[in-house]
């Protein structure tokens, strides 16, 4: 093609790089056409590539990166694709030459042989011929070129020449089955050794051509430099498995080894996981904006990999500001331990950056166990609950797993997700135990308590549940009907011995006194279960009744207006402030069991908490307030207690929780 012609041409396949660009959706095959047009038209000069890569980054820096990489790596398959293609068009013309060569009479071997050369030596690709035991005995000019040698000097080469440590592993034995007739030709990807020192890849195909008796005589070898595709196809494996920010290895790349290691897993060996998470960076983003955060990112990904990068330790970015420490082979428990505090210690330095001195800290989790009879998924499953804890417990630290702590946060989260559906089913049930009025043992109330009958775990108490009915906000329904159940069984006693029915004293949790509804509902059960209002006393914490300015809140006060008694439940391990009492629609104290397990004999009583007591008693009725003591489990510690004048008490002294049968009103 003339100069014009050569420009028109390459115009027009920029116009349709371009719109492969431009496109709303990416469509491959285009490119790849373009790169083929290129092989059709005889641009096949070792440097073409790598030409039209670097003017598709040039002339498109601008555009996406993602777009650009899609682009070069369509454009150098089509290239590839089709000069492969020639290749084994030419190798296909060679060999029949070679064949016209052996089947022929002389003068037709003679023609043949012209032929032969002349294809030999016009050849785009390189080509030699060698003996059976390795002696080059022909060359071409494209060989020559592409190696930088001399005819002369690949011609006093034999195969040992040529044999490089990263050679596929599989080649002697794929040659030796050529030999041996059991395979027609070998294709392999292989280096060689410029003369000036750099390394040249090659598609290399061989065949054998034999004698008349069926023995190998000539290795007829190709050689396409594809030095270029293989390059590409490295740096995109490269951006595949590392991360664009850090550098690091990516979190495909952590997968794929730690892959690799549980499919070798064998014996006793072993395997440790840090996984790393920064605390606060969120904050630092935000605040500071996402240059400063990707600098720290930077800065904290150099830290790890200069300071974890012993044999068998790899260190990735997962992503946000996590990173993960993968210890192969892992000696002991105390080798990952010592990692991940390594690990602690080069993240704590302050980080300048954007004009910014950064204080940071990490937490971190810790897993190391044997690579048998684990997954990759159970690995960073764990690892990622022990991340959970070192920052429940407080960030800046580490955290190691505990398969028997696991446990119980799987049971506790599988008793939160079955609660709703529990709650549905009336799986849940309430008891009742009795307060007693010490001066004459008679019930004063009893105090509603709720249980759950699980189908799996039995009966479980409160302690099991009520913390994650708050957390999840399930305690507003549960409480409801809690309440509810507990008003239906008070105004019943009421109903049938209205002499003698107990006061119904029922919990309301600090999340149940903070949704809106809580006045609402505890109305609206009095109406529908009929009981007076006076007959039911509601319990409340310290923290319940009051408001996050110190203040009571406004449901306790409209709470007190509908007629219920309020108590203080567990008086003394909260504010324990006497001076608000007085400004509080209270009516009664509960005194925390802790107190009065002081009182308990055969040791002599603690003084101290006697006193304490004593004090609260005294106070109490300053006030005009009753007082009942929970958790009285022997004869004295009630003595004690009337001594002291208090008024109510409740304990397994008494009587342990029961159904509403259990209570004897007589």
């Amino acid at each position: 093609m003339s100069g014009l012609e050569v420009q028109d041409f390459l115009t027009s396949l920029s116009t349709r790089i371009i719109h492969a660009l431009t496109a709303e959706v990416f469509d491959p095959a285009d490119v790849r056409e373009v790169g083929a047009t290129l092989v059709a038209a005889h641009f096949t000069e070792p440097t073409t590539v790598e030409r039209t890569m670097a003017v598709l980054s040039e002339q498109f820096g601008n555009a996406p990166a993602r777009r650009i990489a899609q682009i070069q790596g369509a454009l150098a398959a089509g290239y590839a694709l089709a000069l492969r293609d020639r290749v084994l068009e030419e190798q296909e013309e060679i060999r029949t030459a070679a064949l016209w060569s052996q089947a022929r009479a002389e003068e037709g071997r003679r023609v043949s042989d012209a032929r032969f050369r002349a294809i030999f030596a016009g050849a785009a690709i390189g080509m030699s011929v060698s003996t059976v035991d390795g002696r080059v005995v022909e060359v071409n000019q494209a060989l020559c070129d592409m190696l930088g040698y001399t005819a002369d000097e690949l011609l006093a080469m034999t195969f040992e020449d040529f044999v490089l440590p990263d050679d596929p592993p599989s080649a002697a034995e794929l040659f030796a089955d050529l030999f041996a007739g059991q395979r027609e030709q070998v294709r392999i990807e292989k280096p060689y050794i410029h003369k000036d020192g750099h390394r040249v890849w090659t598609d290399l195909v061989a065949s054998v051509i034999r004698d008349d008796e069926d023995r190998p005589r000539w290795l007829v070898a190709m050689f396409e430099d594809i030095t270029e595709r293989h390059l590409l196809q490295v740096r995109l494996r490269h951006q595949a498995l590392h991360d664009p920010l850090t550098q690091l290895p990516n979190r495909t790349l952590f997968f794929d080894r730690l892959a690799a290691l549980l499919e070798d897993a064998s014996g006793d060996a072993r395997v440790g996981v840090c996984y790393l998470d920064v605390d606060g960076f969120k904050v630092i983003n935000d605040t500071l904006g996402h240059d400063v955060g990707d600098q720290l990112l930077q800065t904290v990904a150099r830290r790890l990999a200069r300071s974890i990068n012993g044999e068998g330790q790899l260190v990735a970015r997962m992503g946000g500001d996590e990173f993960v420490v993968l210890i192969e082979n892992s000696a002991s428990t105390e080798q990952v331990v010592s990692v991940a505090e390594k690990a602690l210690d080069t993240v704590r330095a302050p980080v300048h950056v954007g004009g910014h001195e950064i204080s940071i800290s990490a937490s971190i989790g810790v897993v190391e166990q044997p690579l048998q009879g684990t997954s990759t998924g159970e690995l960073m499953k764990a690892a990622d609950t022990t991340l959970y804890w070192a920052k429940a417990d407080g960030r800046n630290r580490l955290a190691l797993f505990d398969a028997d702590r696991h446990a119980r946060e799987v049971t506790r989260y599988e008793l939160s997700a079955s609660m709703p559906a529990a709650l549905e089913r009336r799986e849940f049930f309430v008891e009742y135990q009795p307060l007693v009025r010490l001066s004459d043992a008679r019930i004063m109330g009893v105090e509603a308590l709720v249980r759950w009958r699980h189908p799996r775990f039995g009966v479980l108490g409160p302690d099991a549940f009520i913390g994650m009915a708050e957390e999840t906000g399930l305690i507003v329904p549960l409480g409801r009907w809690v309440l509810h159940e507990a008003c239906k069984q008070a105004a019943e006693w009421h109903r049938t011995a209205p002499d003698k029915a107990p006061l119904m004293s029922v919990n309301l949790a600090v999340r149940q006194m903070r949704d809106r509804t809580i006045v609402r509902d505890v109305k609206a059960i009095l109406e529908q279960t009929g009981l007076a209002p006076e007959r039911l006393q509601l319990e409340l914490t310290e923290s319940a009744v009051m408001g996050t300015g110190g203040e009571p809140t406004e449901a306790l006060k409209a709470l007190a207006e509908l007629g219920p008694r309020i108590a203080i439940d567990d008086f003394g391990t909260g504010y324990s402030n006497f001076a608000y009492l007085r400004h509080l629609p209270v009516h009664s104290l509960k005194l925390a069991g802790s107190f009065v397990a002081g009182l308990r004999p055969p040791e002599r009583p603690d003084p101290v908490d006697e006193q304490i007591v004593a004090a609260v008693i005294g106070l109490a009725h300053t006030l005009k307030l009753s007082v009942t003591a929970e958790g009285v489990e022997t004869a004295e510690q009630a003595s004690r207690l009337q001594a002291l004048g208090c008024d109510t008490a409740q304990g397994w002294y008494y009587a342990s929780p029961g159904p509403a049968s259990a209570i004897n009103l007589d």
